[in-house]
């Protein structure tokens, strides 16, 4: 286990030693099964699952600072980790927008909590959305993969009650995968539900 990765583990308070089920699938299953779909003949040419990035953009934000401040605390419930504010880069006078100010929230997960929120979503924010039928498939054509979400009550985290604001959420994969077709074979092994097609 890599140096950080023991010490989030420490930190989290998990036992020691302690690997991610999704991360034992990886190393397991997932690795031998893209070698041989993809014909790679070193397991460095693998794609893996480097980073994944939860932004929320809070247009509100601009015009109440308090709700900015919440949607960090929502997001800190929903990723495990403490996100960062993010500020606007310039001026836009038909928003009514100053360079500095609020706009959103962001975290970027890696290793451990990566994997254990890729867990959770797969198995049981996905599921509680009302009608679902599959994620979209478009990638971003460098092997990277943007989720969109609508409402982030379909984290159990959240509570309704307390902040009866509805927004979505955007959460992007990024992965070492050369071409689209890796990513999404790479995303797919994982567990992510992508819409099927009939032929």
């Amino acid at each position: 286990m890599a140096k950080n990765a023991k010490a989030e583990v420490k930190a989290q308070g998990l036992p020691q030693g302690y690997v991610p089920s999704l991360k034992k699938v990886y190393k397991e299953e997932i690795v031998d099964k893209l070698m041989k779909q993809f014909n790679y003949t070193t397991v460095m040419q693998v794609p893996k699952l480097v980073k994944i990035t939860i932004n929320e953009g809070v247009g509100e934000g601009t015009q109440d600072k308090k709700v900015v401040e919440e949607s960090a605390a929502e997001l800190a419930l929903i990723s495990g980790q403490k996100p960062v504010i993010t500020n606007s880069r310039k001026d836009i006078s038909n928003f009514k927008l100053r360079k500095g100010m609020s706009v959103g929230t962001k975290v970027t997960l890696r290793d451990v909590k990566m994997y254990e929120f890729l867990e959770k979503l797969i198995r049981v924010a996905l599921p509680r959305i009302r009608d679902f039928n599959g994620i979209a498939e478009k990638m971003d054509g460098q092997g990277n993969y943007t989720l969109g979400l609508k409402e982030q009550i379909v984290f159990p985290e959240i509570d309704i009650d307390k902040n009866p604001r509805i927004h979505g959420l955007e959460i992007t994969f990024v992965t070492t995968a050369a071409t689209d077709e890796e990513c999404h074979a790479l995303l797919t092994a994982f567990g992510l539900p992508f819409k099927k097609h009939n032929k």
